[in-house]
């Protein structure tokens, strides 16, 4: 047992948060802290970190226990780099270093006796727990964890503080990592991490062998590298063993058994309550109507109390301006900052409806690439243009300080919503989680994921036919993604997206431009499309590397170079020509393996498209189709959005296809 926060109680004046929450952080287990906005997350890791006192309840932990927690906004101080700032937080790590130095010469001049075995006791422990620490790598093992983070080597030195709030984040972040503490507590960590940094992280957590705790709406991250997940409902907490998905999953298995145990005895009492009228002035029956009288009585304090829903709403979002087929025209592109040449000569075309998410490392342009489009960045040469009736909204982290602080949610709403009725509005809010009295708060007042949603409902009141959104996840919670998700599915128009929520990418994303070394790659398909061709790629770079370490092998052992030489006669292959066949081969069965699975996802998606384009073709065949102006429109959209994507399918097919048959 690393900690335990025992029966913890906590309100804010008569808001309840939580009453009697119990959880055990163990070595190597990694849990996620999940929960509607509002339910006391954040609260609950500042009351394990001692920052704020429980009302009731106590948090104890085993003994020299260290902790470790980023919050959601960090300061660093002036005057050191970003590596110094990292290597100077491992405080422990630096103590232990001085201990054990002062230890050693102790010992070198102590008498045999048990003051000489307690310091060798002592110094094999801190020595152990240094190594533990990583104390003899740590200059390494910081500067492989900020290139993990995505920070470029050439800004190691520069000085901490000259980095935005974000990069700061990741710094804090890092800091953290190297110290490696017994009990690492995070708040929303992927909130300022491209997708490359994200995975970096699940893969250092998943073999973190202290105890983590973590509050985020990233689901595929929690599914990365969870194994318990603690959940905040009904002002309880309840824990479950597993991800996120298997959560979810026992989750709603549970309440089945609460919902149907509860109307088991919802039907026992409407029994036994009309056996009760009914023979209530029975003398014959007294006995009998007082003991299910009883009954009743236990089973109503026994009552299952069902967990409240979640609360969601739907809505329908107005549609953009209809615009014209091409909507962005990026055309040999160049831009600079500096002696830094982000991009020369890049060329992009996007096309009504298309859903695209910009991917790649950090620092290789996607927000440059976005301020372009955007027109918040003007291009050193080439163009930017806008097809016929576009117009475009941009959505940065820098939007939310263009909210009025003055106004009320509702009033901020009143200055884009020009026409709406307060009702209407309050429904759109209502869909952002603004729900009765939230909707008269102060901007002021609002936190930082209030203020995300409100600045992203202003977006859809009327939205502009291409949208270009720079993570708008950052400080949401999961019911705020997924009425976002939800919006962004539906939306007719055109999206450019960056996120780190690989959930959200995935969610949707029709069109996948990977930034990346000065270049921006078109992928013609899905998230799932292009993680397919960028392992083939890389696949197809490691057989490349296998075949030339195989032929220079083999070059250099046809050269004797002893008389004790091997006989050319005989097909002798040297340990670096069989390992790199080796490893050539499984590169070769692993890429089949890739590609029969795309194919059957390519085969899977193509049948019911083709199927649906017939549908379509007949439909399209009947005047009362004509007559129906929605209708019309609505199959005119699906028949070109198939005649898109069933081409692509097929070429992908045939291109898999052909590589099955040559790889058998």
């Amino acid at each position: 047992m690393i900690a335990l926060a025992d029966k913890i109680s906590k309100s804010f004046g008569g808001n309840v948060l939580y009453t009697g929450a119990t959880m055990q952080l163990n070595a190597g287990e990694r849990w996620a802290l999940v929960g509607p906005n509002g339910a006391g997350k954040t609260t609950l890791l500042r009351i394990i970190m001692g920052l704020e006192s429980p009302d009731e309840g106590t948090v104890t932990f085993a003994k020299d226990t260290s902790l470790g927690y980023l919050e959601q906004e960090t300061q660093l101080g002036e005057g050191k780099t970003a590596l110094q700032e990292v290597i100077d937080s491992a405080v422990e790590i630096r103590e232990l270093e001085h201990s054990i130095a002062e230890m050693e010469e102790k010992i070198a001049n102590a008498e045999e006796g048990t003051e000489l075995e307690r310091l060798l006791e002592r110094y094999g422990r801190d020595q152990d727990r240094f190594e533990r620490l990583g104390g003899y790598e740590l200059n390494a093992r910081a500067r492989a964890i900020l290139a993990g983070l995505g920070f470029p080597v050439a800004d190691f030195n520069k000085q901490a503080a000259d980095f935005s709030g974000g990069w700061q984040m990741r710094i804090a972040l890092s800091k953290l990592l190297l110290r490696h503490p017994d009990l690492l507590l995070l708040d929303e960590p992927t909130n300022h991490l491209d997708l490359e940094s994200v995975q970096w992280l699940e893969q250092f957590l998943s073999s973190y062998d202290g105890a983590v705790l973590i509050v985020s709406h990233d689901r595929t991250f929690m599914d990365a590298c969870v194994s318990h997940v603690a959940s905040l409902e009904n002002k309880r907490l309840y824990t479950y063993t597993g991800t996120y998905s298997n959560y979810l999953k026992q989750r709603e298995d549970n309440l089945e058994q609460l919902r149907a145990k509860r109307a088991a005895q919802e039907r026992d009492i409407a029994h036994m309550e009309v056996f009760i009228e009914k023979f209530r002035y029975k003398p014959t029956k007294a006995k009998q109507v007082q003991d299910r009288v009883k009954r009743v009585e236990k089973i109503r304090s026994e009552l299952v109390v069902l967990p409240q829903a979640h609360q969601t709403m739907h809505f329908t979002f107005p549609k953009p301006p209809r615009t014209g087929d091409m909507v962005v025209d990026v055309a040999n592109v160049a831009k600079s900052f500096g002696s830094n040449h982000v991009y020369d000569g890049v060329d992009l075309t996007f096309y009504r409806g298309d859903h695209i998410a910009l991917v790649g490392p950090n620092g290789a342009g996607k927000s440059t690439l976005l301020k372009l489009i955007a027109g918040v960045l003007k291009a050193d040469r080439g163009r930017v243009e806008y097809g016929k009736s576009v117009t475009s909204a941009y959505y940065a982290q820098h939007q939310l300080e263009a909210l009025n602080p003055a106004n009320t949610v509702i009033g901020e709403m009143d200055s884009v919503a020009a026409g709406w009725t307060s009702s209407e509005e309050r429904r759109l809010l209502g869909a952002f989680l603004f729900h009765g009295d939230d909707v008269l708060k102060r901007v002021s007042v609002l936190s930082g994921g209030e203020r995300a949603r409100l600045a992203l409902a202003k977006m859809l009141v009327a939205p502009d036919p291409l949208l270009l959104l720079d993570e708008p996840t950052n400080h949401l919670d999961i019911d705020s993604v997924d009425v976002l998700e939800r919006a962004l599915k539906d939306f007719a128009g055109t999206i450019v997206l960056i996120s780190h929520d690989e959930h959200l990418v995935r969610a949707i994303s029709n069109k996948i431009v990977d930034v990346r070394d000065g270049n921006a790659t078109v992928y013609a398909g899905d998230y799932e499309y292009y993680l397919y061709k960028r392992a083939e790629l890389e696949g197809r770079g490691l057989e490349d590397e296998g075949k030339g370490v195989a032929s220079a092998s083999a070059m250099g052992s046809a050269q004797p170079t002893s008389a004790t030489a091997k006989p050319q006669g005989r097909n002798v292959k040297t340990r670096e020509q069989r390992r790199a066949e080796a490893e050539a081969r499984n590169i070769k069965n692993r890429a089949l393996r890739s590609t029969k699975r795309r194919l059957q996802e390519v085969e899977a998606a193509l049948a019911p498209a083709q199927a649906r384009y017939e549908e379509l073709m007949e439909l399209m065949a009947s005047e009362e189709l004509y007559n129906d102006s929605v209708a019309f429109d609505n199959a005119m959209r699906e028949y070109t959005s198939l005649s898109k994507k069933i081409p692509l399918l097929e070429e992908e097919w045939i291109e898999l296809t052909e590589k099955m048959e040559e790889g058998a």
